[in-house]
């Protein structure tokens, strides 16, 4: 740091007085100085010193001035009590003034409002432009000084008893801070930091206790310096790195904004009494006692080292800041006293401080390590102009003389040369080696090295050397003149290489010796060997040049430049120095460049550096042709012609490889070329002597070509030409080109069973089955054209072939069964099972759709299939005697459900439903049917069937029809189910209604037995049998009413067919009283003209009195039928002999045939006037009426669906 005085002026009175300078202050844009000289206010140009205007309007001693942020005005204050607002535009000129009870002390602007707070000796007042009046407040002790934060929110007044009070821009106090000796410590000057970067509010304050201190506002720190001396006044630097004091010892120093002392500013004869920095400089203004007005300039020099990517610089005036050029990683290193010089060299740093030089090294020997620590300290106060360090020494460099020395202090050397030193460049070398390159004011250049007491002269030019440089490889040494003139020299000849003007400053790439750099006139040049100069614009010095990376010095800043080489790469390219234009490359270049470097490789033949070049460029496709090309030339092939075709075809240029390629006698080549390449028309060009295979080969590949050009039509058919039936067929297929399969196809020999085949199955899938099929019949395949009918569902045809080729049954029947179940055709499907031999699968078949109606709730369809499934165990059973007993236990279970199924449907209807379908009567009867079968011991209550759903339609249905008794019983069991909550009140009501009504049914519900003539109970615990016989009831299976209908079986040696040759024959007709059943016969009717009389006793007496029977006597089945035993629990068949079937009429016998294995069931109908019809699909017996009526509405058997019967 220098300080050099720009102008001085002493101020004094009409009687040449001393005017004692108490204040100064700049304008905001440094170009003018306000002074407070005795009663006046000066005004000075700061560049020359000029006094602008003496400013008169105070009558006594001004103290304290001031400017505003904004330049519009500033403020003076004087001892007469008085504060003048003074406006700079249009001309200087007191614009107000207002008074204080003292005189005034000290005067501050708010930077951002433009408050002014003015303080007297016992107050301080604030002003603003917006007020008319000011607002003052009182303080305990004498103001000496005061300060706004930059922000303009709190305002800091020193006080003479050492507080410091920290106000708010309203006056408020928010915080205070008290200086250790008190009132033996009056705060003299404040003052804010005013740097952007300060967050922390930084206050330096300076007290007559002849210390300054520095409080952090917000960190609630304090830092302290002891000075020898009364300071008068501190302020900040504008930067706010700095801090000015002056005071008692009659000068102004420099320090760091921590209180180290960095160096004189100014110095006077008398009390420096306030000191100022200009804003946007490094000027400062003093004011001293005897009148003194004087402006200095501070020369901040650059301290700074290079060494390859390391650079330390410094930084605040204590601290050195290394940097890695490359990674951009910084650490700084701080030191607490001013930093004179920088050497930094390898893993070594020495930093030259006002008494002390330290060595520091890098803890690890990683190359990117940023950590330093303390090696060495050399207690010496050394004055140097340069300073360099090696591994293990110190060199000092005074004017001529260099002196080294080692980390202890002790000087080792010392070398005396013939002029002053002007430049010095450690050249490295092993440790206690180390070689230096010096330039000297006389133009001699020498090296020395540390182990030699004698220097080496290199060379001698005419004029001073400004700065110099030495390639990587020791033989080019580049020099900076005066005259600003870059002289390469050939260190063995010493001969002048090459020149070149306006260079500053020069540096070899420490990568490529032949190339180097050189800046000047804000312009960057780089040279390589003998080429012309590549320039480009840039700012600053070059200070370092490695591979691509430019280092530059911009005045305190350095930074890292990426300079491509291509200019140089391509100078050399065109010189064919391949070698050399790949080392250029290397230092960095773009992928374009090193895409021409390597073509230009490989058109020359210079295969190791093209592959270099590809290398870099990842390009595979090239690596492998220049291997390819090595291998072919390791087995002896060597023409270049052949090779160069290979190359212009691998970039692209397929005209000339195919010259180069018909240059060699290599055609074929061309036309493989040309036919990768789908350029067809070419590679005919080329195949005039070609064998017919290659031809064929070339069509084949032209129609791949079509095909990924998606010309797949013009493909298939250059396929076809070229043989290749099988990608033909293909494509035609993939498209659906059902016309040319079907050309192909015909056109194909019968021996060609593959390709017609393919045809087919491509017809096939697009449902040309007429097509597919003779294409099957063309090559005999009978079983594809059976398939084929399948698959169209043209089963006529399918049937016919079956029936040439029965072997081919079960592919037909299979499907077809198939098909019919999917569209509810069932017995077809059975029938189509059965004949395929698939029984199982119909049975399977059909409990699916039997599972999936009960799931529905669908119970009629559930019956229907369950009589289904029936009939087919049935038909098992018959045909397979191994299953036979579990066939029939599984008909006699499937049977059983499909009853219940179709009985339960009608519950369903009125649960669900709100009318009523069919007559009550048949309701009750469907609901005593289900109650009885349900009750059964050991009868499981099928899936979907619900019991309450029963009781409660038989209770319903039993209450309207007056049947008491039942519907109480049925009230009753509902009482132990959970009932639906929309039917609860209904049978709760129901419950107690019934309970009013007789216990008893009415008579002509009651259900009669036609064999033992016994009136049976509506419910009883034998169920659906008579309560005396045991009788099972035969219901119609429509209205569930008993039929007179009475089951009798065939003694076991009676077949059959013989029982039905005896039915058939007639025996001798009966007469009218013969032919009345026993419940006619319990009355007899006459009539005449005048009266009719009905007798209730006659045939029934006669009846009971012949016992079991009635009165026929020698009837065979009376007698049989009247067999048991009323008092047993065990039903009593009645089976007949030959002469008792003889004897019964056959219209009375109704036959139900079974297939085998089961027989014929036999009924004798007890009403012979009573017409029943049979269903012998089901083998359900019906009251007539009630079947037809029946038939007639659904068009078929109610229970098995059977249209016709």
């Amino acid at each position: 740091m220098k300080s050099e005085s720009l102008w001085v002026d002493k101020v004094v009175d009409r009687d040449k007085n001393d005017q004692c300078i108490w204040d100064l202050c700049f304008s905001p844009d440094g170009m003018q100085i306000v002074a407070a000289a005795g009663s006046r206010v000066l005004v000075y140009n700061a560049e020359d010193g000029a006094l602008i205007q003496a400013l008169k309007g105070h009558k006594d001693a001004v103290y304290c001035v001031t400017y505003a942020k904004d330049g519009k005005r500033f403020a003076s204050g004087s001892a007469d009590k008085m504060v003048i607002i003074w406006a700079t535009k249009p001309k200087l000129e007191g614009i107000l003034k207002y008074s204080h009870n003292d005189s005034i002390q000290c005067l501050a602007f708010n930077p951002l409002s433009g408050q002014l707070a003015s303080c007297a000796c016992s107050d301080f007042g604030l002003w603003s432009t917006e007020q008319k009046s000011v607002n003052k407040s009182k303080v305990a002790a004498r103001v000496t000084c005061c300060s706004w934060t930059k922000d303009g929110q709190y305002l800091a007044i020193g006080l003479y008893n050492g507080v410091i009070s920290i106000r708010s821009k309203t006056g408020e106090e928010k915080r205070k801070f008290e200086r250790p000796g008190g009132a033996l410590s009056p705060v003299w000057s404040l003052e804010w930091c005013p740097s952007k970067d300060d967050k922390l509010y930084t206050l330096a304050a300076a007290d007559w206790g002849q210390k300054v201190a520095f409080y952090r506002l917000l960190e609630k720190s304090v830092t302290e310096k002891a000075v020898n001396y009364d300071p008068a006044c501190i302020s900040w630097f504008h930067t706010g790195d700095f801090v000015l004091i002056s005071g008692s010892n009659h000068e102004c120093n420099l320090y760091t904004k921590d209180g180290t002392k960095l160096g004189l500013v100014a110095k006077s004869d008398s009390w420096i009494w306030a000191a100022r920095s200009q804003p946007g400089g490094n000027g400062v203004v003093i004011g001293c006692q005897d009148g003194t007005v004087a402006m200095y300039q501070l020369q901040f020099s650059t301290v700074h080292s290079l060494y390859k990517t390391r650079y330390a610089y410094r930084d605040n005036m204590t601290d050195v800041i290394v940097q890695h050029l490359l990674s951009e990683d910084k650490v700084r290193i701080k030191n607490r006293d001013m930093v004179k010089k920088i050497a930094v060299y390898k893993n070594r740093l020495a930093v030259q401080l006002t008494e002390v030089i330290i060595i520091y090294e890098l803890q690890s020997d990683d190359p990117n390590d940023m950590h330093y620590r303390i090696k060495e300290r050399i207690n010496k106060a050394i004055e140097c102009n340069l300073l360099v360090v090696a591994t293990n020494h110190l060199m000092v460099c005074q004017e001529r003389r260099l002196q080294c020395y080692n980390f202890r202090g002790i000087k080792e050397r010392e070398w005396m040369l013939d002029s002053p030193i002007r430049y010095t460049k450690v050249l490295g070398g092993s440790p206690n080696k180390e070689g230096l390159l010096i330039g000297m004011k006389n133009g001699q250049i020498v090296s020395i090295f540390l182990d030699n007491p004698f220097p080496v002269q290199l060379l001698k030019q005419a004029s001073s050397v400004r700065c110099l440089d030495i390639n990587c490889t020791r033989d080019r040494l580049a020099v900076i003149d005066e005259h600003q003139t870059l002289l390469v020299y050939d260190l063995k000849t010493k001969d002048l290489l090459y020149q070149e003007p306006n260079a500053t400053s020069v540096a070899w790439n420490s990568i490529n010796s032949d190339m180097l750099c050189f800046s000047g006139n804000g312009t960057l040049n780089i040279k390589a060997s003998n080429f012309p100069v590549h320039q480009q614009n840039m700012q600053g010095f070059v200070v370092g040049f490695t591979g691509s990376k430019i280092f530059c010095l911009n005045v305190y800043a350095m930074s890292c430049v990426d300079v491509p080489q291509n200019a140089p790469m391509y100078q050399y390219l065109e010189k064919k120095q391949l070698k050399e234009a790949y080392q250029v490359a290397c230092l960095g270049v773009t992928d374009s460049d090193w895409q021409a470097l390597a073509t230009s490789a490989l058109m020359e033949m210079r295969l190791d550096i093209a592959f270099l070049a590809y290398a870099r460029l990842k390009d595979i496709k090239f690596l492998q042709l220049i291997y390819q090309i090595k291998e072919r030339q390791r087995r002896g092939e060597s023409d270049s012609r052949v090779f160069l075709g290979d190359i212009y075809a691998y970039m692209g240029k397929f005209a000339e490889a195919a010259k180069k390629y018909k240059e060699a006698g290599q055609e074929h080549r061309a036309m493989n070329m040309y036919t990768d390449l789908k350029m067809f028309d070419q590679a005919k060009d080329y195949m005039a002597d070609s064998h017919p295979e290659e031809q064929k080969t070339l069509m084949a590949k032209q129609a791949d070509w079509a095909r990924d050009q998606n010309n797949p039509k013009s493909a298939a058919e250059m396929y076809m030409t070229a043989g290749e039936y099988d990608k033909a067929i293909e494509m035609m297929g993939k498209h659906g080109w059902t016309e040319m399969l079907i050309d192909v196809a015909r056109k194909m020999d019968k021996a060609d069973v593959r390709y017609v085949t393919k045809c087919a199955e491509y017809l096939r899938q697009f449902g040309q089955f007429a097509f597919a099929a003779e294409c099957y019949y063309n090559i005999g395949e009978t079983q594809k054209v059976l398939e084929l009918h399948v698959e169209a569902r043209h089963w006529e045809d399918a049937f016919q072939i079956a029936e040439k080729h029965p072997e081919y049954r079960p592919l037909v029947y299979r499907p077809y069964a198939k098909f019919l179940a999917e569209n509810d055709r069932f017995e077809e499907a059975q029938a189509a099972f059965h004949q395929a031999g698939l029984e199982k699968e119909a049975v399977r078949v059909l409990q699916v759709l039997t599972e999936n109606a009960v799931h529905e709730r669908r119970f009629a369809d559930a019956g229907y299939y369950y009589w289904k499934l029936s009939m087919q165990c049935l038909e098992i059973a018959g045909s397979d005697p191994v299953q036979q007993d579990d066939m029939l236990t599984r008909f006699a279970e499937f049977r059983n459900k499909a009853d219940t199924y179709y009985a339960y449907q009608s519950v369903q209807h009125f649960m669900e439903e709100p009318f009523l379908r069919g007559q009550p009567e048949n309701l009750l009867n469907t609901a005593r049917y289900l109650v009885h079968k349900l009750s059964r011991k050991g009868t499981e209550l099928p899936p979907g069937v619900s019991k309450m759903a029963v009781y409660y339609t038989m209770a319903k249905q039993a209450l309207d029809l007056k049947a008491f008794k039942l519907a109480r019983h049925a009230y009753e069991k509902l009482q132990a189910f959970k009932v639906p909550a929309h039917i609860q009140e209904t049978v709760e009501l129901n419950s107690l209604r019934v309970r009013s009504k007789p216990f008893h049914d009415v008579e002509d519900l009651l259900p009669y037995c036609f064999r033992c003539t016994t009136t049976n109970p509506m419910l009883n615990a034998a169920g659906n049998r008579c309560v005396r016989c045991k009788q099972p009831f035969i219901f119609s299976f429509v209205s569930f009413d008993a039929l007179p209908l009475v089951e009798f079986f065939l003694e076991r040696d009676i077949t059959d067919d013989e029982a039905m040759e005896l039915i058939e024959y007639d025996p001798a007709p009966k007469s009218k009283q013969q032919q009345q059943g026993p419940k006619e016969r319990r009355g007899t009717e006459t009539a005449s003209s005048q009266y009719q009389s009905l007798r209730l006793d006659e045939g029934f007496d006669e009846m009971m009195m012949n016992g079991n029977g009635g009165d026929n006597g020698d009837d065979p089945f009376t007698r049989r039928l009247m067999n048991f035993d009323p008092d047993s629990d065990e039903f009593s068949r009645v089976y007949v002999d030959r002469e008792t079937l003889k004897s019964i009429p056959s219209n009375e016998v109704v036959v139900l045939k079974w297939p085998t294995p089961m027989r014929c069931q036999y009924f004798k109908s007890m009403l012979p006037d009573y017409s029943t019809s049979v269903c012998h699909s089901c083998n359900k017996i019906f009251s007539t009426d009630d079947f037809e009526f029946t038939f007639v509405q659904r068009g078929c058997c109610p229970f098995c669906r059977k249209s016709k019967n």
